[in-house]
């Protein structure tokens, strides 16, 4: 899992013709560039991202260091420009999404291959990427154990004679290759209503789920849902939902050994497991703040005193 220190793209063609909607001003704070050597940790708007930029946060502030935080700033769209112009200096990404972001082309899903991959498209703009952790956050496609058992469905392939079907996922689900272009090309599924959700597999895409508004929902693997409601996860027999990592994305004006030591020890750590507990204690009964669950994890890896 040791990988050298890794540079964002020169060019970003890809990148930037996605985020091209993006508003100048994709933090909402002004868009001004923070001043070398300082730690501004952003985030997307869902609650894991913000677990893990506060796991981030803390681990660095008990080591001396003054952060900012910038967090639920909104979809990569919005967030990876913030770090380009320098409104945030430190995220937590997935690999196979920013890959994906940076080159549309993408078709690797193995780990490994795609760390390798975003290595090449990622080099030479002024961010820098540390060691990728075991843990990660995939894509799913997501039925209900009743609609499961009903239809004999075990993986994305059995839709195929369940069209016409109503999906529900995020906006970008639309243009991304594990989304309906995956379906189309990958498992020749070309007849379905696509309902957008702007939660990120959340509350409101669950709860669509469940109330049968849509038959199928991208819901991610860390989801406490999924277990809550005995959710069923279809298999990926083509492989279009690529590895999703989770790695430390940051601006070469923070970068250090001392910081790449402090972030790599956290990706050392991090399970997928870790993940879906941390997120069941934000998101279930318990409702813990991110905060709280961020620093009781680091406190419990031996990561920073209690």
């Amino acid at each position: 899992m040791q990988r050298p220190i890794r540079a964002l793209a020169a060019t970003l063609v890809a990148g930037i013709a996605l985020a091209g909607c993006a508003s100048s001003d994709p933090t909402g704070t002004g868009g001004e560039p923070a001043a070398d050597g300082e730690i501004v940790i952003g985030s997307n708007a869902f609650p894991e991202a913000e677990i893990l930029a506060e796991i981030y946060a803390q681990a660095l502030e008990d080591a001396g260091y003054e952060v900012e935080r910038n967090l639920s700033i909104g979809a990569r769209q919005q967030t990876f420009p913030a770090l380009q112009d320098g409104s945030i200096t430190l995220q937590p990404e997935y690999t196979g999404n920013l890959l994906t972001f940076l080159d549309e082309s993408n078709e690797l899903t193995a780990p490994e291959d795609v760390a390798d991959a975003l290595d090449d498209a990622l080099e030479g703009t002024g961010l820098v990427a540390y060691d990728y952790a075991e843990a990660q956050d995939q894509d799913a496609y997501v039925v209900t154990r009743e609609y499961a058992d009903a239809n004999g469905l075990t993986s994305i392939a059995d839709l195929v004679d369940m069209q016409p079907f109503a999906l529900g996922s995020n906006p970008q689900f639309a243009e991304l290759p594990y989304g309906l272009p995956g379906l189309e090309s990958a498992y020749g599924i070309t007849d379905v209503e696509f309902v957008q959700y702007e939660d990120f597999g959340g509350p409101a895409t669950v709860q669509a789920l469940l109330d049968g508004t849509v038959d199928v929902a991208d819901i991610y693997t860390t989801s406490p849902a999924i277990t809550e409601n005995d959710l069923v996860v279809l298999e990926d027999p083509e492989e279009i939902i690529a590895a999703q990592n989770i790695v430390p994305v940051l601006s070469e004006t923070i970068a250090s050994d001392e910081i790449e030591e402090i972030l790599n020890a956290i990706s050392a750590e991090l399970t997928t497991e870790d993940l879906i507990a941390l997120r069941t204690r934000v998101e279930g009964s318990e409702t813990a703040s991110p905060a709280t669950a961020a620093g009781d994890w680091l406190v419990e890896k031996g990561l920073i005193d209690g």
